[in-house]
Parts: structure tokens; sequence; C-alpha cells
């Protein structure tokens, strides 16, 4: 069992309200091998929403109070990332997920690159929030990209 981003099976969960929908995520959740979650919306946050971006590191540092993350009206929306990582930790648990296949880019699901928290539409290399705590529990994270 798989743990996926809700967006890449069609759900318009994104912060802009779109998907990103991906056929092969979608066809593991179809054969019953994936699970999909938003840990931003899982951690109370509203669709649609103002984009945020991790300030000063990654989710891994989030993780470890070393960063925040902002959205671009400079609200720090740092624990309803931190709340989201964790219930999807929980269904990730919950239903055995060994692996994720997560939404590249994201502050939350990202597993290679994340925006570097300038909103200027740069990346940097790092893992999201939710990607850092998945990993940190044992379970592999891979993004849409790479799987």
């Amino acid at each position: 069992m798989k743990i996926v981003s809700a967006c890449l099976i069609g759900c318009q969960c994104r912060y802009d309200q779109r998907a990103c929908l991906d056929a092969e995520t979608e066809a593991l959740l179809k054969e019953g091998k994936a699970i999909p979650v938003c840990p931003e919306q899982l951690g109370g946050l509203p669709t649609p929403r103002p984009p945020a971006e991790i300030v000063g590191g990654d989710g891994f540092d989030v993780l470890d109070g070393r960063a925040r993350v902002i959205d671009r009206t400079g609200r720090d929306v740092t624990a309803e990332f931190l709340a989201g990582a964790r219930q999807a930790l929980r269904l990730a648990q919950a239903v055995g997920a060994t692996s994720a296949v997560l939404k590249e880019n994201s502050p939350s699901c990202g597993s290679s690159f994340v925006y570097d928290g300038t909103f200027s539409g740069s990346k940097t290399a790092g893992v999201g929030v939710t990607a850092a705590l998945l990993i940190r529990s044992g379970i592999a994270v891979q993004s849409e990209q790479t799987k």
C-alpha cells in the first residue's frame, strides 16, 4: 500500500484549487494500492489558499524547529503544515503503507525539490514537511516524476 498526494489522482486540493492528475498514480488508486492524502487540507488549511513556501531550510528543518512555513501574505502556517504531516503519517501507518508518491516542489510533499522561500519561483534541493516526516518514520518517498 502507498500514500499518494491527492492532487495527483485528480482532487482539486492544491493551493490554487487545481489538480495535477498523473495517470500512473491514479491507476494505483483504482487498483486499490494507494490511499490519497492532502496534508495541507488535513492540517486545516482551506482550498483555495495563498501559496506557502518553507523559509530557512526544508521540511527536516521545519520538523526540527529551524525553519518555518510562511504563506504569500506573510502568515506563519507552520503549525498547520506540521499537523497535516502528522495526520498523513497516521493514515500511512493505519494502512501499512511502506512508500509514498508525493507531488514534487510542494512545501508539504516535495521529495527532491521545494520552492526556496522567496516566492520568486526559484527551487532548491530539499523535501517538504510531510515528506520529511514520512522519511523519518521509515516510509520511502518519491515524486510523481521519479516513480
